[in-house]
């Protein structure tokens, strides 16, 4: 199998890595993760128990993923973001005992294909972050994020829209919204904050 996993690294005998991954100095990867084929894991950056990540994702130095996250194809971590697990998080107990792990439900964050998550953003789960959207650097999330957003701000708000390339689309003529750099073409859909792929 071609893999690159640097001694440095942390990585429990349960986790499954796919072929062409590379996982580098001082990453820690926790028992039953499940990374896919050609998976980055940068230095320092921390996988959950149980965590999926998708085919061809990067997670980038210091990034913490946190169980049960569930990341699909093409997934872009950037460098020390966060994706949470404890909606109302605590040390101890109303009466003063240390929490363990009956105490609470771990809630997860899920990013769908080709999102990007920006530098030191914060995903507070449980959040859903749309396919091909992005979120800025520095941004907390603290709701669902729709397919194509670009969101930033704490908390974050979506402020444009973005194309498969990830650059901002542009409205043409018709009121459509155009990625210059592939020429997909999309449109609002009715009565919801999201849009379609069309031809043009």
């Amino acid at each position: 199998m071609n893999l690159r996993i640097q001694e440095s690294a942390d990585v429990d005998a349960s986790a499954l890595i796919g072929e062409g991954s590379s996982i580098w100095h001082l990453a820690q990867v926790r028992d039953g993760a499940r990374l896919g084929k050609n998976v980055v894991v940068g230095r320092g950056a921390y996988i959950g128990s149980d965590v999926h990540v998708g085919d061809n994702s990067k997670i980038q130095n210091y990034a913490l993923v946190y169980e049960p996250a569930d990341l699909a194809n093409g997934v872009f971590i950037g460098p020390a973001a966060v994706l949470t697990n404890d909606t109302f998080p605590r040390a101890i107990n109303p009466d003063g005992g240390q929490k363990d792990a009956s105490d609470w439900d771990a809630v997860g964050v899920r990013i769908e294909q080709g999102a990007a998550i920006g530098a030191r953003a914060v995903c507070v789960a449980p959040v859903r972050i749309g396919a091909w959207a992005t979120v800025a650097a520095g941004a907390v999330v603290t709701s669902d994020v729709p397919p194509h957003a670009l969101v930033a701000g704490v908390p974050a708000r979506r402020i444009k829209w973005v194309g498969k390339s990830g650059t901002p689309l542009e409205m043409n003529e018709s009121g459509l919204w155009k990625d210059n750099s592939t020429g997909d073409v999309y449109r609002e859909k009715e009565d919801s904050d999201e849009l379609e792929e069309v031809s043009e």
